[in-house]
């Protein structure tokens, strides 16, 4: 029995998670949302759902107290290229909400995950390989909240016992949620174009290269770590994880094996441009397989045959 509280459910992530959530424990497995985000269809109907504004923390509470929670996963943020142009909510949002969020875990004993990013790290980090223990210096507010999230929870961790644990998500591609204003997500829209006919335009640069994750590597993650022995954690807040690491050039031939008449044009976005080039190339997650196991199943391959697969099924191709 396991009773969870997956606030920003209706996201990118959330969506995804709670479903999976919700095939693996029996107990009240409960989509947090906001009204305008309202779950829809299976997500809707397969299990209990309730209003959960991240920014009022009594609703967080009474949500907890009803369904007897033990575990929150709190997914509400802006992504990057958003907090860039809505830099007050996303401090709001990221910062203020994570704080609910720990204190009515300090105060009812829950465990929770808020997933960390890529985003914390920033120009002065080593590029290649990047350390799970180095500089963290970013320039972006979505990096800025994700860093200060990650030292709240070990805060919270240390002085309180809040049983906060975490990952940093490289890039997410999944056929289920479509993109939401992340700095990698044309590597989710590249798929979409390829499948529809279209031709793609590109906003990040030819050379580019970022960590990118498969969403079933990414759930499993989730999950994994909330699973974990704590008594071999080193450290919670928060974990690189990896599972490949390429740039658009690399993504494009390798749907061309699939698709060979598809087409690329580079149509480059100065704000996300920046962004990515702060970003690390790739991540060592040593310290991950390390602590609790982690091990990701999927490759550029294998991800690109399944996405392929998944959309021409959903768009009747």
């Amino acid at each position: 029995m396991k009773n969870v509280l997956i606030i920003g459910s209706t996201g990118q992530i959330g969506s995804e998670l709670t479903m999976k959530l919700r095939g693996l424990y029996n107990g009240n497995i409960v989509a947090g949302y906001i009204p305008g985000a309202e779950p829809t269809g299976e997500l809707k109907e397969s299990g209990p759902s309730a209003i959960v504004d991240i920014t009022n923390e009594q609703q967080i509470a009474e949500t907890v107290s009803k369904y007897k929670i033990d575990t929150i996963y709190n997914l509400a943020a802006l992504l990057s290229a958003v907090a860039e142009a809505k830099p007050q909510l996303a401090w709001k949002i990221g910062m203020g909400g994570l704080f609910n969020v720990l204190e009515v875990a300090r105060e009812m004993k829950c465990a929770v995950f808020t997933p960390s990013s890529i985003g914390v790290f920033g120009n002065n980090t080593p590029k290649d390989n990047t350390p799970q223990d180095t500089i963290r210096n970013p320039r972006t507010m979505y990096g800025v909240t994700k860093v200060s999230g990650e030292l709240l929870s070990d805060y919270y961790n240390i002085r309180f016992g809040v049983d906060t644990r975490s990952v940093r998500f490289p890039g997410l591609i999944s056929y289920v949620t479509p993109p939401g204003g992340g700095t990698t997500d044309y590597a989710v829209d590249i798929y979409y174009s390829a499948v529809k006919g279209e031709t793609f335009k590109c906003p990040i640069a030819a050379g580019t290269y970022m960590d990118m994750m498969y969403m079933p590597d990414a759930l499993r993650a989730a999950v994994e770590i909330m699973e974990a022995d704590p008594s071999k954690f080193v450290h919670r807040n928060s974990f690189n994880i990896a599972s490949m690491s390429f740039e658009p050039e690399t993504i494009y031939k390798k749907i061309q094996e699939y698709i060979p008449d598809f087409k690329m044009e580079y149509e480059v976005d100065p704000l996300r441009q920046t962004i990515a080039e702060s970003w690390p190339n790739s991540l060592d997650d040593t310290c991950a397989r390390e602590e609790w196991g982690w091990k990701p199943e999927y490759d550029l391959d294998a991800m690109t045959k399944d996405m392929i697969e998944k959309l021409k099924v959903r768009f009747g191709k």
